[in-house]
């Protein structure tokens, strides 16, 4: 029987259901229960396989059925499959990022390794040892990969008894003896994907990563662990690990030292954390939320673990010191209206979005506002495009990754901003994909809404404060919008009030 939408979904639902009739596992009978447990686990096991089999091969007839239909539509060669793996992402709840990872596998999968989607369907492997096979053959020919997958893969009973290093080994062994080229072609391939990622780490810390062939790599750690060991020989106090870090900022940067980097502060925060000790923690674009008293002494010079900044020690008269000067800190303001904790629009009548527009759209949307995507924002996008009459506004602006603002691209993609009737005021926008089905994503909360501090402590008093442009700004909604009201301008006492309050510190 074919396993079409509507039976999948009575599976699910079926296995829900059942899950609260699971025995306890007291009494007499609780070593047959634990048996019929383990079968229920393994069983279990080879439906999630037979799954991912059966969801590579919808995957891979849905792309050559929207690259058809695309073709029929007039688009050019090169711009067939634009969209596809979006559309696979968010079916999936995934990353335009790993949707397309996703689609790949599929299309090598379903077309390229027939052994390992047969041993997929029944069970008998899982749909990452799979990944791992279709992974190691990436640089074969069709012909060689093919021979590898009936090699390491033929025998579903030897390819389930293996493990995910197994795996690897055989792959790879296999690959080499056919095609010993197939080694120089993978290491200048992983050469050319070299980068380097920012992600957030607890405490207010992040983690720097560099991927980087082998020779610099190794140089790099060399180099840094050299100059570690020469200041802890003349005496310095710094631990070792705190020497390298420092250094590798230091010499990146230019910076004579690594605390007297010129920053930015893009601080979102309200009121209440900037100026009452209120302990709401604030929010850095890029990063997420940090402490209130951490933003607080950010925003005041001081630095955790150094004390008070040096700026007022070498600071005489007014007047700045070298030092003085890489201490400098930029503030900018953003104002977010106290009962929607949506921040004040802008609006410009520019085809490109402002820097000063720009900064307030990342700062409202923090990441890719795709659903399930979360990259870092690349590009900012017209919800409603220019070519139709769409603002260039905070309303009907919004941020997107590379990946999802070139997807939104492909034909019959839309995308409109939609009102709350519960929350007026904040900003959702709904995505309409080629097939019909549609996704809708909010901007997250920010510091300030009363909404969330009624919840957290039963108040709401104030506006949110944070990076500020010193532009006028006006609230242009585009079509399909329903904005809350809003104040006319920030009440210019408390604006005044907070500058002088910010300086001083």
């Amino acid at each position: 029987m074919t396993a079409g939408t509507a039976l999948v979904n009575a599976w699910v639902e079926a296995l829900a259901e059942d899950a609260e009739g699971l025995p306890g596992g007291d009494g007499e009978q609780a070593g047959e229960q634990d048996g019929d447990l383990i079968d229920r686990i393994r069983a279990l096991e080879e439906l999630k396989a037979a799954a991912a089999a059966a969801q590579a091969r919808a995957t891979a007839v849905f792309d050559a059925s929207q690259r058809r239909k695309q073709a029929e539509a007039g688009v050019r060669r090169e711009e067939l499959g634009r969209g596809v793996a979006s559309q696979i992402a968010l079916a999936r709840r995934e990353s335009a990022n790993r949707g397309g990872r996703l689609l790949g596998f599929a299309k090598v999968l379903t077309s390229e390794m027939p052994c390992t989607l047969q041993a997929l369907t029944l069970g008998r492997i899982s749909e990452w040892r799979a990944t791992l096979l279709v992974r190691e053959t990436a640089c074969l020919s069709l012909e060689d990969r093919r021979r590898v997958d009936e090699e390491v893969a033929g025998d579903p009973d030897v390819l389930e008894s293996l493990g995910d290093r197994q795996i690897i080994a055989r792959a790879r062994a296999a690959a080499y003896q056919l095609d010993p080229q197939a080694a120089v072609k993978r290491a200048a391939k992983a050469e050319s994907e070299r980068f380097v990622s920012c992600r957030p780490a607890p405490d207010t810390m992040t983690y720097l990563t560099g991927l980087l062939p082998v020779a610099q790599g190794v140089g790099v750690y060399a180099a840094l662990s050299r100059e570690a060991d020469r200041l802890r020989a003349s005496g310095d106090g710094r631990g070792r690990g705190q020497i390298m870090a420092d250094t590798l900022v230091e010499r990146v940067t230019g910076q004579s030292e690594a605390g007297g980097m010129k920053v930015e502060v893009q601080l979102v925060m309200s009121d209440r954390t900037l100026l009452g000790g209120d302990s709401e923690p604030a929010l850095v674009p890029g990063y997420g939320p940090v402490p209130a008293q951490w933003a607080r002494d950010l925003v005041g010079g001081r630095r955790r673990g150094q004390g008070a900044s040096n700026t007022g020690q070498h600071a005489e008269s007014g007047r700045k010191t070298k030092r003085n000067r890489q201490d400098e800190r930029w503030i900018r303001r953003l104002y977010a209206d106290p009962d929607t904790g949506q921040l004040v629009a802008m609006d410009s009548r520019s085809r490109l979005f402002p820097p000063s527009l720009g900064r307030f759209i990342a700062a409202r949307d923090q990441t890719c506002r795709m659903p399930w995507c979360g990259a870092p924002i690349r590009h900012l996008d017209h919800i409603r495009p220019h070519q139709d009459g769409g603002p260039t506004s905070l309303v009907n602006g919004q941020g997107l990754c590379e990946a999802c603002n070139q997807a939104k691209e492909a034909p019959d993609w839309k995308a409109r901003t939609v009102g709350s009737s519960r929350q007026p005021g904040l900003h959702i926008v709904e995505t309409t994909t080629p097939t019909g089905h549609t996704y809708r994503s909010t901007a997250p909360p920010l510091p300030g809404d009363r909404a969330v501090a009624a919840a957290r402590d039963g108040a709401g008093t104030g506006a949110g404060v944070a990076d500020r442009t010193g532009t006028e700004t006006e609230d242009q909604s585009c079509e399909g919008t329903q904005p809350g009201k809003r104040p006319e301008s920030p009440p210019a006492f408390l604006e005044g009030c907070i500058v002088d309050l910010i300086r001083a510190a």
